[in-house]
């Protein structure tokens, strides 16, 4: 449920938002691989979950570019 409240959000927002939310959750994916080749990451389910808000931004970006 938590990640259909996400997509809904994200179906709200304009295209420069989103390549901004896309720039913002990439940078996170960087910094929690940096951590984790580090061994200063706590959470690693993190990773996974930033990875799938990424394809999940880049779906709505292509759904309105088709549209």
């Amino acid at each position: 449920m938590k990640s259909n409240k996400f997509v809904e959000e994200l179906k709200t927002k304009s295209e420069a938002e989103l390549a901004q939310e896309l720039l913002a959750a990439k940078k996170e994916l960087f910094n929690l691989r940096f951590q984790k080749a580090t061994n200063q990451l706590d959470n690693t389910a993190r990773i996974k979950e930033v990875r799938r808000n990424i394809a999940r931004i880049q779906t709505v970006i292509t759904e309105k570019a088709r549209a």
